[in-house]
C-alpha cells in the first residue's frame, strides 16, 4: 500500500487510473537470505530486502540500512519515499531501498564488511548494471561503500564513498545541510525571523541531527536541545554543538552544560523549531497533542504519523516534509554519481551551494502550489511530486 493518500491528492492534481495502479506497489520488493561465516565456528544468517519502487524517471536510488528490526515493509516505504524526494526536488533517479536486517553494534568492522561484501555478491548484476546505486543510511556509511567500491570498481556503482576513493567533499554532512537550509528558509518565509533569532531543539543527533546543528549554529541558530539513544540534553542558553556531537557517537552528553531530557519530553518544548532526526513515526498523534514548537523541519525519514499531520495542522503548527527538508543527501549523491560518469570534480563548498539551491528552489514552489491549493506543505509537496512521476510515465509510454 502506498505512503501517499491517493483519494485525497485525486482531486488536486491530473491521477490517471493506470498511474495510480503501477505506484500503490513496488515494481520489484524482494528478500534474499544474506549468510556469512564469520568465525570457523558460526554462521550468520539473515534477510536482506532490496525494493526498487518505481524508476519511471531513473535508476532505483537509495541507501542501505542496517539494523536489527528493519523489515520488507519499512523498506518499501523508504523506496518509496525516495520516488517523492527526487522528483520534488528534480534529481534524476527513481526510488529504491536496501535493508540488512542485523544490529550493526553486533559485529565487529571485519565482520560488518565481510556483510556488505556478501550483499554485493547478492546484487552484483544489478548493481553492475547501474539499475540500482546504493548510499549510507542507518548503520552504515563511507567505510561500507568503500568496501562496495572495492568489490566493484565502478565508480558510479554506489555513492557516499570516502573523498579518498571517489567519493563527494560535503557527501557525509548533506543532509544535515538539507535539514539546516529547509529551516532557514522556512524561519525567513513562514516565521517571519531570521535564524539567527530562533530556539532549535533536535531529537536524534547521529549523522544528520548533528550536521543540521552544526550548520544552523554557523547561522546563529541557539540548539537548546539534543538527543540520542541514550537521552538527551537541555540548556536554555545553547548547547556546545561540537562537542555534543564529539559525545554523542558514544551516546552519552556527559560533561557538558545543561540539564538531562528525556526524548519524550524534548519533542514538548516550547522552541521555534522542531527538527525529528532520529527514527520514523516518533511523532504519533498522541505527541502532536503536546507539540509547543512553530514550526517542524522533518530530517528523518516519515517522522510524523497520519493522524499526528491531522492534529499539527489543526494546532497551525508548519511542517516542512521530510521529502523536502531530507533530500540533502540525495542531491549530493546525485552531484557523486554525476562526477563520477563524467570524471568531474566538485568542491565542498560547490556542493553546499548545489544543496541550498536546490532546497530553496523546491521550498519556494511547494509554498507556491500549496498556498495556491489551500492546503498543507506536505499535501502541496506530494502534489508536485506526484504530477513530476505522473508526467515522466506519461513521456516514458507508460500511461
Amino acid at each position: 500500500m502506498a505512503l501517499l493518500d491517493f483519494d485525497a491528492l485525486a482531486p488536486l492534481t491530473d491521477l490517471p487510473d493506470a498511474a495510480r495502479r503501477l505506484l500503490e506497489r513496488p515494481e520489484r520488493a524482494t528478500t534474499l537470505m544474506l549468510s556469512i561465516r564469520a568465525r570457523p565456528d558460526e554462521l550468520l544468517i539473515t534477510d536482506c530486502y532490496v525494493v526498487y519502487y518505481n524508476s519511471a524517471r531513473g535508476v532505483a536510488k537509495g541507501g542501505i540500512r542496517m539494523a536489527p528490526d528493519v523489515s520488507l515493509k519499512e523498506t518499501c516505504d523508504l523506496a518509496e519515499l525516495m520516488v517523492w524526494k527526487t522528483a520534488l526536488t528534480g534529481i534524476p533517479f527513481g526510488g529504491g531501498k536496501s535493508a540488512i536486517r542485523l544490529d550493526p553494534r553486533s559485529v565487529g568492522a571485519f565482520e560488518k564488511g565481510l556483510v556488505i561484501k556478501e550483499y554485493v555478491h547478492l546484487l552484483r548484476e544489478d548493481l553492475v548494471a547501474g539499475n540500482y546505486v546504493p548510499a549510507p543510511d542507518m548503520g552504515t556509511g563511507p567505510r561500507e561503500m568503500a568496501v562496495i567500491f572495492g568489490e566493484l570498481h565502478i565508480p558510479q556503482a554506489v555513492t557516499g564513498k570516502p573523498p579518498s576513493v571517489g567519493g563527494l567533499p560535503g557527501r557525509r554532512e548533506a543532509t544535515g545541510r538539507g535539514v539546516a537550509t529547509a529551516a532557514a528558509v522556512a524561519a525567513r518565509e513562514i516565521l517571519h525571523k531570521p535564524i539567527s533569532d530562533c530556539t532549535v531543539a533536535i531529537q536524534g543527533f547521529g549523522n544528520v541531527g548533528s550536521h543540521s546543528a552544526w550548520f544552523l549554529a554557523q547561522q546563529g541558530a541557539r540548539i537548546v536541545a539534543a538527543s540520542h539513544i541514550g537521552g538527551g540534553l537541555y540548556n536554555g542558553e545553547g548547547i556546545d554543538v561540537a562537542k555534543a556531537a564529539a559525545l554523542s557517537a558514544e551516546e552519552t552528553f556527559e560533561g557538558l552544560e545543561g540539564d538531562g531530557i528525556s526524548n519524550e519530553d524534548l519533542l514538548a518544548l516550547p522552541v521555534d523549531i522542531l527538527i525529528p532526526a532520529a527514527a520514523g513515526g516518533v511523532i504519533t498523534e498522541e505527541v502532536a497533542g503536546q507539540l509547543r514548537c512553530r514550526l517542524i523541519v522533518e530530517g528523518a525519514n516519515d517522522p510524523v504519523t497520519a493522524e499526528a499531520d491531522q492534529v499539527i495542522a489543526e494546532a497551525g503548527i508548519a511542517d516542512v516534509p521530510d521529502i523536502l527538508a531530507n533530500a540533502g543527501g540525495v542531491i549530493a549523491s546525485y552531484v557523486e554519481w554525476r562526477n563520477a560518469k563524467s570524471g568531474s570534480f566538485t568542491s565542498k563548498e560547490e556542493v553546499y551551494q548545489f544543496i541550498d539551491q536546490i532546497i530553496s528552489r523546491s521550498f519556494e514552489q511547494v509554498v507556491e502550489r500549496s498556498s495556491a491549493l489551500g492546503v498543507s506543505l506536505r499535501r502541496g509537496a506530494q502534489v508536485l511530486a506526484l504530477q513530476e512521476v505522473v508526467t515522466s510515465m506519461r513521456e516514458r509510454g507508460w500511461l
